[in-house]
């Protein structure tokens, strides 16, 4: 056993010391990570808009098709914290080229699929990279920027960055649909994911040490790998078998069980693949919890926004995308303004403020109404959104980070990024089925049209959003307020790392 730290995957400048943001090198290396995770978040809607034309080319049918977007989600989410953890033991710029490796190669081979299986199974395995991709880049991230200032300016950037690709992914889908086609959707990974490989050679250094097969802890990987499989995969079907089923009970049991046994096993052996002291880090778990509560109201914006104007509004899919712009901007400015901010007033009223904030973007969204107008009833919702959006994406990333040893800086991010995979796979599934009984009860009573219905779905589902987004700043309201980023020294052993 040893308790010598780990080191960070990063090549020293020529004085021998990390890269900074002051040197082209830690620019260049921000670029990179922020890169990895526009790819992982874009591919999480980019192809809602294609859905369509990609039920038509292949033969879907209307049961299967969602599978194209669940397939993603349910092996993002699964495979989190296990990637994360790994990143952590046998090294992050291994796990990172190896999840870019899958990554592309699902891409390619789901852009030529000619059979609808073959894209579902490509889409599975587009999440089985990006699970391995974006907590192996956060973790590089928290690692090399160690100072205050930079590691605040790095996460600021890291949060703009994912804020960005949730909007962006609606954006390029229409256009790449329209244009060149839906599989063009999934080629253009391809580039990206190669420009993204080069990087990591050419930036990040191979780390000296890899973990003994021998001591890892393949139960807890089995356990906790199980479990968020089967609660994701519950908590995505849930709108179409219903909550009250027995599948959806029965399956939603059986993760808990697996999951408490995980919990069991961590605190039984010798070396855990999740070692349970990270939660002692103060204001981590309610750091994660608050992204977690705030996804579950955020994310569904975008599949209720796009679905009113695209059946009420009748926008085009590249009218739709460009709807989007102003969030994005939004969402870069404000994360941009908060990063500044942690050192003077701490995270968590940045944090609060931002839920509230974003709280009232979607109250106003919510009281669209059937002939609705751009300007007038979606836009000024979506930029008081984008500007809460922005401050919480930071301060929730600062503040599920700050405080965590380096041998543990994948675990974290792979806890975090599983909060939000977690949130948006509730918050869809709740929302959605809010929406949808609202709008079928409206049409039994045979009084009200389609456009009056699903716009009063609509609108229920974000008024919820928005109720969530209050109640992830009253969680926030937990959650240590960092103004610092220094990692906490642990004194309790970690997997031998010993070449």
């Amino acid at each position: 056993m040893s308790a010598e730290p780990y080191t960070a995957a990063v090549s020293p400048d020529q004085a021998g010391h990390a890269p900074s943001l002051s040197s082209r090198r830690g620019v260049a290396i921000l670029l990179l990570l922020s890169l990895v995770q526009f790819m992982d978040v874009l591919d999480a809607s980019i192809l809602n808009i294609a859905l369509p034309s990609i039920k038509r080319d292949l033969g879907f049918s209307q049961q299967s098709l969602q599978w194209v977007v669940n397939g993603y989600i349910l092996t993002y989410g699964g495979f989190l914290l296990l990637g994360g953890r790994v990143a952590d033991l046998i090294g992050r710029r291994r796990v990172l080229v190896t999840g870019l490796i899958v990554f592309a190669g699902s891409s390619l081979v789901g852009g030529l699929a000619h059979t609808s299986s073959l894209l579902v199974g490509a889409r599975f395995a587009q999440g089985l990279g990006a699970a391995m991709l974006s907590p192996a880049a956060l973790s590089t991230l928290t690692t090399i920027f160690r100072s205050d200032r930079e590691r605040h300016t790095a996460l600021g950037v890291w949060a703009a960055v994912s804020g960005l690709g949730g909007a962006a992914g609606v954006l390029f889908g229409g256009l790449l649909t329209e244009g060149p086609g839906w599989r063009w959707v999934l080629f253009v990974n391809v580039p990206f994911s190669a420009l993204a490989f080069i990087g990591a050679f050419a930036l990040l250094k191979r780390e000296r040490r890899s973990a003994r097969l021998a001591n890892f802890d393949a139960l807890g990987a089995f356990l906790v790998t199980g479990g968020m499989l089967l609660l994701v995969y519950a908590l995505v079907k849930a709108p179409d078998v219903g909550w009250g089923a027995t599948r959806t009970i029965v399956e939603l049991a059986v993760a808990a069980v697996t999951l408490v046994a995980f919990v069991a096993n961590e605190l039984r052996v010798v070396n855990p693949l999740v070692p349970l002291s990270i939660l002692r880090v103060k204001g981590v778990a309610a750091a994660d919890a608050t992204q977690m509560v705030a996804l579950a109201g955020f994310f569904p914006m975008f599949f209720f926004l796009t679905l009113y104007m695209q059946t009420v509004l009748h926008y085009s899919p590249i009218q739709t995308g460009l709807a989007y712009l102003p969030l994005t901007g939004g969402v870069i400015i404000a994360a941009g303004i908060s990063s500044q901010l942690f050192a003077r007033i701490g995270t968590k009223p940045v944090i609060v403020i931002g839920t509230v904030t974003a709280a009232g973007g979607l109250y106003w969204l919510s009281r669209i109404p059937v002939g609705g107008s751009y300007v007038s009833d979606i836009l000024p919702g979506l930029l008081v959104a984008a500007f809460g959006l922005g401050a919480v994406f930071v301060g929730a990333t600062t503040a599920a980070n700050a405080g965590v040893g380096e041998d543990k800086a994948g675990l974290a991010a792979g806890l975090l990024n599983t909060g939000q995979q977690l949130g948006a796979a509730l918050g869809l599934a709740v929302l959605s089925a809010l929406a949808t009984a609202h709008t079928n009860s409206l049409l039994h009573t045979g009084h009200t049209g389609f456009a009056r219905a699903a716009t009063d779905g609509y609108q229920r589902a974000l008024l919820a959003g928005a109720a969530f987004l209050l109640t992830a700043g009253a969680v926030a309201l937990l959650a240590r307020n960092t103004r610092d980023a220094a990692p906490v020294v642990e004194d309790e052993p970690v997997l031998d790392l010993a070449a």
